[in-house]
């Protein structure tokens, strides 16, 4: 027996591989069990039974049914949300920081604030914890630095030091140290303002611009965010500006409340003699420090004009037409200072570009108005394609077909890009994370982009988008076999113990959870393509698409080994970079390994595929991998069937794996057990539960309005990663896509089980 359900005429069979769908297909051959496009258990086949009958029978048609009806409720709201032109993009929350900053940035560029007042003053206000505090993530312990800047902030907005508010605040403050214990950046936000000693932030010169790329140490060694940073922080370290306060303040005694001492003079690193005795390369690059201090930073060098105009063509030459600079908030503001600081107006383009990029950052709600780090658009669109797809859900559909073209014009065809440094000979084809940012493509947004094209239309596997993209990633695989975000052997971790970085965050290296999406990737547009070689006259787009096909083999082999490397040898588990933590990384992993697995069995019929070659053809070398990575998943579930990793567990790994549980973490564990379990096992199934009973009719509306925008599952969690231990992200969508990925991938598995059971 096959069986092909449809609901509300847009489910089909479409996200199966060609091997499953001659399973399902009975409804095409009797469309009276069909009523309105909905699967109907009143009229059915003779001899046939319909699968809700038969799902009854055993016991399990209620999970089988709700997951039916929660991933078409899910699909109704994915329709909702999206917007009119195709994308969808929900809100990247973060910490208060960023609108702190914007705020800071406001008042130095001499930019009116009374509207800020009446809109952001209300949102920080929301924020603030019930100890006084805030922190840089929900349920996360209060930080002094995000606490000063938001105090700061208020304080710039005219409420008043005297009230409760600003008590509490200062109270917290004062009990973790004080103005003294903030972070490199806040004290460099702070000394704009003459409230920190520039002669307290380390050295910066601008002739750091001088050095080669084939140096040990130049900008192109920097992560991508931390160049787009630092080259505008060149020349505000070389500038060291004073902005005026409000009303005239004096800044010798604008925050005296929050030293706990009148020495103003903080140290930002670790004396010469400890360095000596326990990190000498933190005690060169402290030596080099006190050196450049010697030489007043080189600010009279010979040399110091001409890094300063190389810096500032370098800042304009990396400015999107759209204003932004490499899609994240910090550049865009330190960009608009550096450009002032050498001389440009507010009135000026590019000046009046960058404002509004930084405007189109903001996000409103009855809470008040805050500015996201960055905007999710690329990513967003390409997880929900995804999500959409594994439910089988609107595959024809006019809004799936605006989703993909869309995306398809996201696409970075051009000569711009850092990334051509260190990997000159790879031509373009990678998507970005946001809606304008064509010099940092970044590997995960296109592998994303490669599973969302293929789910949707395995047709598209040969299509010049996914070509493009498929190569551009072989590209930038580096030499440890893995993957990292945007830049190919970005491994310098020295670096990390230069004085200005304090958030461990200045190099870009493999991450197995780029890797395993990409692997993910690579093995489901391999099968497809391998698979067609047989079936289709031979073509220009398909004759590339085997040769690349061939080249995805051979980068298998030293990713599978990375992962093998990186696997956690005392839990079985992989570290999440990107989210959190481990529950994301061995999802990732697990799902990228399935694939794998899928493959082996086609590779023979690859021209140039030797099994020798590939060590994954090993038995039982994959599985190797697998067993303890699925039964840590198993051991940190949690009794109520959900999964949930706290934040804590970056600076503490006893926590990897505990926290209650959430939608997008108990999404990515059920993915992780349906890679390798079949659907009737407990701890699938308990996970299926989970969700199940988690969505909520949107807007907290009746069942009529659950039919018309649908449900979802809200979420307060951060569950996503900007800087470990530092920065994390609540993306809005996390909590509908992925929970739609794994109940459309149980649901499918149920609907095969039964299809097989019945034939």
């Amino acid at each position: 027996m096959a069986i092909e359900t449809h609901i509300n005429g847009a489910l089909s069979t479409d996200f199966l591989s060609p091997q499953e769908k001659p399973l399902l297909h009975f409804t095409q051959q009797y469309p009276e069990t069909q009523t309105n496009g909905v699967l109907s258990t009143e009229i059915h086949p003779p001899t046939e039974k319909p699968l809700v009958h038969y799902a009854q029978q055993h016991h399990d048609r209620p999970l089988v049914e709700l997951t039916r009806e929660s991933i078409e409720s899910a699909a109704q709201y994915s329709r909702h949300i999206q917007n009119s032109d195709g994308h969808w993009c929900g809100e990247l929350r973060s910490n208060p920081t960023v609108t702190c900053e914007y705020v800071f940035m406001r008042q130095q560029l001499g930019l009116d604030l009374t509207a800020s007042r009446e809109s952001i003053r209300p949102w920080l206000l929301s924020q603030q914890k019930d100890d006084g505090s805030w922190g840089i993530a929900p349920d996360y312990p209060g930080d002094v630095s995000t606490s000063v800047e938001a105090y700061f902030a208020l304080k710039l907005l005219q409420l008043p030091a005297e009230s409760p508010v600003m008590q509490r605040a200062r109270a917290f403050i004062l009990s973790v140290g004080g103005l003294a214990k903030v972070r490199i950046f806040t004290r460099i936000y702070l000394a704009t303002f003459g409230l920190f000693s520039w002669n307290d932030i380390p050295e910066m010169p601008a002739e750091l611009v001088y050095m080669p790329s084939w140096a040990p140490i130049n900008i192109y060694k920097l992560s991508s965010w931390a160049r787009s940073t630092i080259m505008p922080l060149l020349i505000l370290c070389h500038h060291r500006p004073v902005y005026a306060l409000p009303n005239g303040a004096s800044a010798s005694s604008y925050l005296d409340e929050l030293w706990l001492t009148r020495q103003k003079q903080v140290p930002y690193s670790n004396s010469l003699y400890q360095l000596l005795r326990t990190d000498r390369i933190a005690l060169s690059f402290a030596l080099v420090d006190k050196a450049l201090i010697y030489l007043n930073g080189l600010r009279s060098s010979f040399f110091r004009n001409r890094a300063r105009r190389m810096v500032l063509r370098w800042i304009l030459e990396h400015q999107e037409i759209s204003g932004d600079w490499a899609g994240i908030f910090p550049p865009m503001h330190l960009g608009l200072l550096a450009l002032s600081l050498e001389g440009y107006k507010v009135e000026d383009d590019c000046m009046q570009r960058g404002l509004r990029a930084i405007e189109r950052f903001a996000w409103q709600d009855n809470t008040g108005r805050r500015i996201q780090a960055c905007v999710s658009p690329v990513w967003d669109t390409a997880l929900m394609i995804i999500g959409i797809s594994d439910c089988g859900l609107l595959k024809e559909t006019e809004e799936m077909k605006k989703a993909v073209e869309w995306t398809q014009h996201k696409q970075l065809l051009g000569l711009e890009g850092d990334w051509r440094v260190y990997s000159p000979q790879t031509r373009s084809g990678g998507f970005s994370f946001e809606y304008h940012n064509t010099w940092y493509p970044d590997v995960d947004d296109t592998a994303a982009v490669i599973l969302a094209f293929i789910k949707h239309d395995v047709n598209s596997a040969g299509s010049s988008s996914v070509l493009d993209a498929v190569e551009w990633v072989l590209g930038m695989q580096n030499n440890d076999g893995g993957w990292a975000a945007f830049d190919i052997n970005n491994d310098a971790l020295f670096l990390n113990k230069i004085p200005f970085s304090d958030m461990d965050s200045l190099s870009d290296p493999s991450s197995a959870d780029v890797t395993g999406r990409v692997i993910e990737a690579f093995g489901l547009f391999t099968s497809v393509i391998v698979q067609r070689l047989n079936k289709y006259a031979p073509t220009d787009s398909f004759t590339r698409a085997n040769s690349l096909a061939d080249r995805v083999t051979g980068a298998l082999s030293p990713a599978l080994a990375y992962l093998a490397r990186t696997q956690e040898h005392s839990t079985g588990a992989w570290y999440g970079r990107w989210g959190s933590n481990y529950v994301y990384g061995t999802s990732n992993v697990l799902c990228s390994l399935a694939k794998l697995s899928q493959l082996v069995t086609l590779l023979p019929q690859l021209h140039s595929c030797h099994s020798d070659a590939v060590p994954f053809h090993t038995d039982g070398y994959i599985q190797g991998l697998v067993d303890p990575a699925i039964a840590w998943l198993k051991n940190v579930q949690n009794t109520d069937g959900g999964f949930g990793e706290q934040l804590q567990s970056y600076t503490n790994p006893a926590l990897a794996g505990c926290g209650p549980s959430t939608a997008s973490q108990t999404a990515w564990g059920l993915m992780g057990l349906l890679a390798y379990l079949p659907a009737d096992d407990p701890s699938v199934e308990r996970a299926v539960r989970w969700l199940v009973s988690m969505q909520r009719t949107a807007d907290g509306g009746t069942d009529e309005t659950r039919k018309h925008v649908g449900a979802h599952w809200p979420e307060n969690a951060y569950t996503g990663t900007g800087f470990p231990g530092f920065f994390y992200i609540g993306y809005e969508l996390y909590s509908h896509y992925f929970p739609m990925m794994a109940l459309g991938r149980y649901y499918k598995a149920k609907l095969l089980s039964r299809s097989l059971i019945n034939r």
